[in-house]
């Protein structure tokens, strides 16, 4: 059976803003490239086959630190991208309540139908991110590193909370059939 451990990308310069990135791509900051880097060193011993990462450059590049640690080069897969936020990449919390305010309520609530900012709801995101990564996990028979946004692990376990550059394994299971309303288990903080 495949071990999956997701990665939240390192810290971007627009998460050290305030700005909601969505499928916009900003590079890491320097905080964020110290986050990889650490989160490589973390990762070296835990006997990682397969190592993928969205092809956003912040995912990237977190994605490339721990690929030289590991000696893997990643695959980069577009499904793993994050929430597309249409019309609310760039902005700040505080913008996007006072301009769309009826949408952040619904998407705050964990409604998995909203299309924030006219983008793609969650539950579109789940259905293609639960894809990529059931592939991946039938690719390897061990474990797998995905490197990817906090949107898509919100996707797959609502309301869990993950730093920057941490992780958190993902079974097999919970990519086949991840029911509305699951809050998730206990996160691998570095």
């Amino acid at each position: 059976m495949t071990d999956l451990l997701f990665v939240r990308h390192g810290e971007s310069t627009w998460n050290a803003t305030g700005r909601w990135q969505g499928q916009s791509d900003p590079p890491l900051s320097q905080v964020g490239r110290g986050q990889a880097a650490a989160a490589a060193t973390a990762l070296e011993d835990r006997g990682i086959l397969l190592l993928a990462a969205s092809d956003l450059q912040r995912a990237a590049e977190t994605a490339g630190l721990i690929g030289e640690a590991l000696g893997l080069a990643p695959r980069l897969l577009p499904e793993l991208r994050e929430l597309d936020v249409g019309r609310w990449s760039g902005l700040r919390h505080e913008e996007i309540a006072a301009r769309f305010p009826t949408e952040l309520a619904r998407f705050r609530a964990g409604d998995q139908d909203v299309r924030p900012g006219g983008g793609e709801s969650r539950r579109e995101l789940r259905a293609r991110a639960t894809a990529a990564l059931s592939a991946l996990a039938a690719e390897a028979p061990g474990r797998v590193v995905a490197v990817s946004h906090l949107g898509v692990l919100r996707a797959l376990r609502p309301g869990v909370e993950l730093v920057n550059a941490s992780w958190v394994e993902i079974s097999r299971g919970e990519l086949t059939a991840v029911p509305d309303g699951y809050h998730g288990g206990p996160i691998d903080r570095l």
